[in-house]
């Protein structure tokens, strides 16, 4: 069957959601949180306000793949002078559906929303099974990423 591609709407939340979950859990989380109720009060409140925008994926009626980026601001800086940043996550793809281009589709349309929304940059922290994606598509790593956590 052909894949087609549309934007995420309210409706698709709860599928969003759970292949949201998966791609975490695949990607080595183990935490023992339920994330539905958080997940679902963002994306409600960044969809609505236009701060956070997903294009999917779909073989027919079924999800397939997801994207999505999230828009930011910060104090302008050399590498970003608009200051405008997008934040790339939710990147999967059923496993079924792998190696056929998808992740690639889905990662240039949310990369051209982050065009149109003014960003200057586009960051993620790529899991090891996305980075060959992100490279061929033109990212380069940057060691200096870290996190606290409070």
């Amino acid at each position: 069957m052909e894949i087609t591609y549309r934007k995420l709407t309210e409706e698709d939340l709860d599928t969003f959601i759970a292949l949201r979950i998966r791609q975490l859990r695949e990607e080595g989380a183990t935490e023992d949180l339920d994330l539905t109720d958080a997940l679902r009060d963002y994306y409600r409140r960044h969809l609505g306000d236009g701060t956070f925008v997903s294009w999917l994926a779909l073989d027919g009626e079924r999800i397939v793949g997801t994207s999505g980026m999230s828009f930011a601001e910060k104090p302008p800086y050399f590498g970003c002078p608009s200051g405008r940043i997008g934040l790339l996550s939710s990147m999967y793809t059923a496993p079924d559906h792998r190696r056929r281009g998808i992740g690639k589709e889905l990662l240039g349309r949310v990369v051209r929303e982050a065009r149109d929304y003014g960003c200057g940059a586009v960051q993620i922290t790529a899991s090891d099974m996305g980075v060959l994606l992100y490279t061929d598509f033109g990212f380069q790593k940057n060691g200096n990423f870290m996190q606290y956590r409070l």
